[in-house]
């Protein structure tokens, strides 16, 4: 039972994570058809970006949460900045072509932006700072730190204002205006280019948020984190129902608990041996079980065909 409850605790925790990730995917499909496969290499850019800031101001003798909220706000704003610019260079101009057109654009991106950050950041694991101390609670036999609480907590916030904002605000409503069908929401009013770059610039500010996240939840960052956390972020959108913000949460939440569970259940069997390197293979497999048993998703998929 401690097992359980310590490896739900870091499923919970890394499943948070993937859930804000996914939602990046999940609204710009919802808007644009388009997978962004690039996402990924965002979120990896918004950590750098972070660390960057961090060690800048590491010797101004300001308060350490201060520091890490301030590299926060400026790695947002970069990806914002980022997410805009792949909408408006990579994807717009192909936003009528054939459906594989963006797809190849979206690999292509990927590798760019994977390249850049290479030359910028070179090739080595760069450690993160810890900004808390490693001390941990005991509930019910199993330990969480206040790293994992504040991620918990953070995430859960962000997630809820999302809804709202989609849900409960004119720019949501606009948002889904366009993507119930662009042209029709366009003689209503609804300027569908500046929604699309709206809607890439809060997804890649949750990209930004993650990778600061992980980051700080791993204590490194490298220039190719983003690449396996950006598929698995793909795969719990696609078991939620890509398309659906609930179920891109959903979805993000399970696949963290099932990786857990399953790494851990394994590492203890075999002594410890097995379980990292196998939680890679549990993510991709929950990934083709829901495309063969039910392709829409968990939770469906919201988003109207267009005319």
């Amino acid at each position: 039972m401690d097992i359980f409850l310590q490896q739900l605790v870091n499923g919970l925790t890394l499943g948070s994570i993937y859930a804000l990730v996914a939602l990046g995917y999940t609204m710009v499909y919802g808007i644009l058809g388009l997978i962004n496969f690039a996402h990924g290499e965002v979120v990896m850019i918004g950590a750098l970006v972070a660390l960057a800031v961090m060690k800048l101001l590491a010797a101004s003798g300001l308060p350490l949460p201060l520091i890490f909220l301030i590299a926060l706000i400026v790695a947002a704003m970069a990806c914002m900045v980022l997410g805009f610019s792949i909408e408006r260079i990579a994807y717009r101009p192909l936003r009528n072509a054939p459906r594989l057109a963006p797809l190849i654009t979206a690999i292509g991106v990927s590798i760019v932006l994977q390249q850049l950050a290479m030359m910028i950041w070179g090739r080595s694991y760069h450690a993160v700072p810890s900004l808390l101390p490693a001390e941990s609670y005991e509930v019910l036999g199993a330990q969480i730190t206040q790293l994992q609480l504040i991620i918990l907590l953070v995430a859960a916030l962000t997630m809820t204002g999302l809804i709202l904002l989609v849900n409960r605000t004119r720019l949501g409503r606009a948002m889904r205006a366009t993507a119930e069908n662009p042209a029709i929401a366009g003689l209503m009013g609804v300027d569908a280019n500046r929604i699309i770059a709206m809607t890439f610039m809060i997804g890649s500010a949750l990209g930004a948020l993650a990778g600061v996240l992980v980051s700080a939840n791993y204590g490194i960052a490298h220039y190719n984190m983003g690449f396996m956390l950006g598929l698995k972020a793909f795969t719990a959108a696609v078991l939620g129902g890509i398309g659906n913000l609930g179920g891109a949460m959903l979805g993000g939440v399970l696949l963290g608990v099932i990786e857990a569970l399953g790494a851990g259940y394994i590492g203890d069997l075999t002594g410890g041996v097995l379980g990292s390197h196998y939680q890679d293979v549990f993510a991709f497999f929950v990934l083709i079980v829901v495309l063969v048993f039910r392709p829409s998703g968990l939770m469906g998929e919201k988003v109207s065909e267009r005319a």
